[in-house]
């Protein structure tokens, strides 16, 4: 006897509106997207995320932090912990007594903790002048130490460096507003991005969607998520730049709204880019978003490109991602 067949219900079968809207979340839950009423993404792509509850210790990750601060950050702290570690090791030379450094150059560093602070510069970097040496069981011991802490401090720096410099990044320019400008028969909403770098991104693929804040059931609002189909969303290659275009027609959340309602409803445009850096051959990210008053209505993104001969290679003048231009 076959066993028996159950055929799910078509009722069964169909999401449910919450479980729709959880879908299309992207992560931010429920919480933020009922009580929250800040922006969700930054225009560098950063959250509005505020993280607590747990212990420094805990929360402290020292690679990390150094692999995503900018440049400059990264170089003072460089420098800050080099300098600190000299002047800790400077001051066990100290301890060590007034003989623990001799050499015919020590007249001519200054005093003690000049001696003391540029012999470590010295054993920190195993360079070794001659000019000074340690003297003494204490003053070697702590010259085997410093000997070992510069090498591994070296080899950290240097890969933290290298880190750096190979960590797979998409350097994309966001336009400063989005457009709502005449398409086809109709209007569509426009942006604008731009690669910053002379590196090639081919797959790019780009999902945008429509977060505004609608009534629920409980006589309080609550932010939805809707996505936006795009005239394209996906371009081989991305030499030059790319206008992303959302027609909005019958079926776009956007028929019926106009500049005063996304204000209204706090609306936000979230942009999620996608592709792959030819040059290292791994996926990079860019995110950006545009906010109600970040939208010009009944506006046009101005030619990037120049004016140049037919024989000559095709020119695009970056700088002008941002031109629009009332209608």
């Amino acid at each position: 006897m076959a066993p028996p067949t159950f055929e799910p219900s078509p009722l069964a079968a169909r999401p449910s509106a919450e479980d729709q809207a959880r879908d299309r979340d992207l992560g931010f839950g429920s919480v933020v997207s009922r009580d929250s009423r800040q922006r969700l993404l930054n225009r560098d792509g950063s959250f509005n995320v505020s993280r607590t509850g747990l212990g420094f210790l805990d929360s402290f990750a020292p690679y990390h932090l150094l692999l995503t601060a900018s440049w400059t950050g990264f170089l003072v702290a460089v420098s800050a912990i080099y300098l600190g570690l000299n002047l800790v090791f400077a001051a066990a030379y100290l301890a060590c007594g007034p003989d623990a450094l001799f050499g015919s150059g020590a007249a001519m560093m200054g005093g003690r903790f000049a001696q003391a602070f540029f012999f470590s510069i010295q054993t920190f970097a195993t360079i070794g002048y001659g000019q000074l040496a340690p003297n003494g069981t204490a003053a070697n011991i702590v010259v085997t130490i410093e000997a070992l802490v510069g090498l591994m401090y070296q080899a950290l720096a240097t890969g933290l460096l290298f880190a750096r410099f190979t960590r797979p990044t998409a350097a994309l320019l966001f336009s400063r507003h989005a457009v709502v400008a005449p398409y086809r028969d109709g209007r569509a909403l426009m942006f604008r991005i731009a690669n910053r770098r002379r590196n090639e991104i081919i797959e790019l693929n780009a999902q945008v969607l429509f977060s505004a804040l609608e009534p629920d059931d409980r006589g309080g609002a609550v932010r939805r998520y809707t996505p936006l189909p795009l005239e394209r969303n996906k371009v081989t290659f991305f030499p030059l730049s790319w206008t992303l275009v959302h027609p909005i027609d019958a079926a776009s959340p956007l028929a019926s709204l106009a500049a005063d309602d996304l204000e209204r409803t706090e609306a936000e445009i979230l942009v999620l880019l996608s592709g792959i850096d030819e040059a290292l051959e791994q996926t990079v990210h860019a995110r950006s978003s545009y906010q109600a008053q970040e939208i010009v209505w009944n506006a046009r993104f101005q030619s990037m490109y120049l004016q140049t001969d037919v024989r000559s290679r095709v020119s695009v003048d970056i700088s002008r991602v941002h031109g629009i231009e009332q209608l």
